[in-house]
């Protein structure tokens, strides 16, 4: 993938980190972007010596649309324009369903689902105007295709099984402009984000009793999903939710 450029959202941790590596390993320069600019930059400055691309770090709230102006414009002037995209930020606040506020629940709305409509909007609106093709990755969850029996998480399934479908419908939309727009739904990967609900009695139990593989997954196994993908590997993949967990949705 050298010469294309990639954004990744989420990206100072766990499986942002490892999608930000997916696509440097194949050669592509890469734009890493979440709220944390000190770990931003030091995940930079790593990725920089250990794979030899251009990494640009940009600290950012991507649930302002000032910010994800500011995304696209310096990527653009610094590394040239995004051809693919990574929305792999997100949240998921727990709490009994019948106790989730109204601020919660919309704090949730925006980062996981609002926020990755607008950045692909951006991308793909400026990819159609140059004529250019592209690649939409939308990181999703086995939560976004069934219930959890282990969280309470309604305001997270919810908003995942809606950015599958939105994945689908975009797909649909910019298929006739060589946008591809796929979707990773990752099952049990303990990250930053997910390992204390794993280390608390019988979480990680439960969920290597139903992963049909019988563990839990590591963060550098979605790596190769993106490269899939991201690259001319998939380039008669559209509209697919790619699921990389152990078996889980399978049962």
């Amino acid at each position: 993938m050298s010469g294309h450029v990639g954004l990744v959202t989420g990206a100072s941790s766990g499986l942002g980190v490892e999608c930000a590596k997916a696509l440097a390993i194949a050669g592509a320069d890469v734009v890493i972007a979440a709220r944390r600019g000190d770990r931003l930059e030091t995940i930079a400055s790593e990725m920089r010596n250990e794979f030899g691309v251009r990494v640009l770090a940009v600290a950012a709230d991507i649930t302002i649309e000032a910010d994800i102006e500011r995304i696209v414009s310096r990527t653009a002037a610094e590394l040239g324009e995004i051809d693919i995209l990574i929305n792999n930020a997100g949240v998921a606040p727990t709490g009994r369903a019948e106790r989730i506020s109204r601020e919660t629940w919309e704090s949730a709305l925006a980062l996981n689902l609002t926020a990755p409509m607008y950045l692909s909007q951006k991308i793909a609106a400026r990819l159609i105007e140059r004529r250019k093709p592209g690649r939409i990755i939308n990181i999703t969850s086995v939560l976004g295709q069934g219930a959890s029996a282990i969280y309470r998480l309604s305001p997270y399934v919810a908003t995942k099984a809606g950015l599958a479908n939105l994945t689908r419908q975009l797909a649909v939309e910019w298929a006739p402009y060589g946008i591809n727009v796929n979707a990773i739904s990752p099952g049990w990967i303990p990250t930053e984000a997910t390992e204390g609900g794993i280390a608390k009695p019988g979480n990680r139990e439960k969920m290597e009793t139903l992963t049909p593989l019988g563990r839990l997954g590591l963060p550098e196994e979605i790596r190769g999903a993106v490269i899939f993908l991201a690259s001319a590997a998939g380039s008669y993949v559209t509209g697919s939710v790619l699921a990389v967990d152990g078996g889980y949705t399978a049962w």
